[in-house]
């Protein structure tokens, strides 16, 4: 007796608690937080992909002009850059996906935590905890289970995407955001890098100012300096194609795992628990305690 009246205050309580923290929506204002964060995370990271691949345009069009004594070479040494562009659109792409990704997840937060959802999941609660209550529920055992099943359903959907996007924040500073920080530098020191690279390999001229014989003279050094000098440009885009190739890289595995591995593997933990529950039998339905009638019979 004592155990079965023990189990129903349980349930009880777990429910009202349930109930409570659907009223009073804090759960959604932290989901809505941790959305926010991760979304200006990938816009901030979209940025500086293609602020990447601005200056990497820059480098692949800009021509060294080498003239010394009437003998014109021309070089383009950002052509090394080449297959990282290639590397760099496609991160700007999922970057932009991983965003929308964010923006997805934030209007599910919004439809979930909608007044319809929110009553209707709490009249289906308090219909459970009546029939849980209900003194001859052995007689209504089919209405009971089918009551119970759809409470159920309910709170587990309306629970489900706060409780995946505070999750996977939580999975992200666990896990990934020491990689994310120095990947994210070493991006933006890379940009830095090609960008003080491209104004070297580019010095130009006042307009409308006449060029001397002594600024003649200093045109001739300067592009004999570049020729010397444009081993050492090619090998600092080198470093810069290396870092970017290997930070970006894993800057995606950082966003794939947050924006679609973690959600799915939580989509499908939630499918299974939704099967179980439309599949229960809900034995404690029937476990309830007998009648006043029953119980005189049985002590009879």
């Amino acid at each position: 007796m004592l155990k079965p009246l023990f189990r129903q205050l349980a349930i009880t309580l777990l429910l009202l608690l349930l109930v409570g923290v659907i009223q009073e929506g804090s759960l959604d204002r932290i989901g809505h937080t941790q959305t926010e964060a991760g979304f200006k995370r990938a816009l901030l990271v979209f940025a500086v992909s293609r602020g990447l691949n601005g200056v990497i345009s820059v480098a692949q069009g800009t021509e060294v002009a080498v003239e010394p004594v009437g003998i014109g070479l021309n070089f383009k040494p950002g052509e090394i850059l080449d297959p990282i562009n290639d590397l760099v659109e496609r991160f700007s792409w999922v970057m932009l996906a991983s965003s929308a990704s964010f923006g997805i997840q934030r209007i599910l937060l919004d439809v979930m935590a909608s007044p319809w959802l929110t009553y209707a999941t709490v009249v289906a609660i308090l219909s459970l905890l009546l029939v849980i209550w209900w003194p001859g529920r052995r007689r209504i055992g089919g209405i009971g289970r089918m009551v119970c099943r759809l409470a159920l359903a309910l709170l587990i959907l309306r629970l489900s995407i706060a409780l995946i996007a505070i999750g996977g924040e939580r999975f992200y500073q666990a896990f990934l955001e020491p990689q994310y920080s120095e990947s994210r530098g070493q991006l933006e020191r890379a940009a830095s890098q090609i960008g003080e690279v491209n104004s070297e390999l580019r010095p130009t001229l006042p307009e409308g100012q006449a060029e001397s014989l002594l600024d003649q003279a200093r045109r001739v050094y300067d592009t004999a300096t570049r020729a010397v000098d444009i081993e050492a440009r090619m090998a600092a885009f080198n470093r810069a194609a290396t870092n970017i190739s290997e930070n970006a890289i894993n800057m995606i595995v950082v966003f794939l795992m947050q924006t679609v591995l973690f959600p799915l593997f939580s989509l499908w933990l939630l499918w299974q628990l939704l099967k179980r529950v439309l599949r229960a039998r809900l034995e404690w339905l029937r476990s309830a305690p007998p009648e006043a009638g029953e119980r005189g019979a049985a002590h009879e």
